[in-house]
């Protein structure tokens, strides 16, 4: 009797399970940079940001939501560090890290640049850039070599003045 009523409970929870699904849509891949921008590789609604939202509103400077950073520092810093590869992106701590990269120019040394978006809020104080250099030695092996303050500080105004820009763009387009 009682094989027959787990047997029975095991039947009915596979039957409940059989009705989950995509509705037979297959989820469209997105690109890594789109991967990266959306927090998912695939593009199909989840439930898991809001399993994991933090309680914050979503206010109209981008604050708020299920990421404890600032959607438009988020994406004007991977807009404006696109010239170099990713080496690895963290929307939930506010990390992005390029890989080292060099241009034909200088074959000799190379960048590595990483952002930290550090709040929710729409601030200078918000972000922080940080960039490395390297330079090639006469064996061949690649040193560390100073960078110049203006650098990030170059860098941070270039992502905060994208920033307003994506943020002004889409209060335009709310009407």
């Amino acid at each position: 009797m009682r094989l027959m009523r787990n047997g029975l409970v095991c039947l009915a929870a596979a039957a409940a399970l059989a009705g989950c699904g995509l509705d037979g849509e297959e989820p469209t891949p997105l690109t890594d940079r789109e991967a990266v921008q959306s927090g998912s590789r695939f593009e199909t609604p989840t439930v898991v940001g809001d399993l994991f939202a933090t309680g914050r509103p979503t206010g109209p400077d981008g604050e708020g939501g299920s990421l404890p950073v600032n959607k438009y520092l988020w994406r004007a810093s991977l807009q404006t560090l696109e010239f170099l590869p990713l080496a690895s992106t963290d929307p939930f701590s506010g990390v992005i890290v390029t890989d080292w990269s060099n241009s034909a120019q200088t074959p000799d040394e190379r960048f590595k640049v990483t952002a930290y978006i550090t709040d929710y809020k729409l601030e200078a104080r918000s972000l922080r850039v940080a960039v490395y250099r390297e330079v090639k030695s006469g064996d061949g092996a690649w040193a560390p070599a100073d960078v110049s303050d203006a650098t990030p500080r170059r860098l941070e105004d270039a992502i905060l003045t994208r920033a307003r820009q994506l943020r002004v763009a889409e209060l335009e387009a709310d009407g």
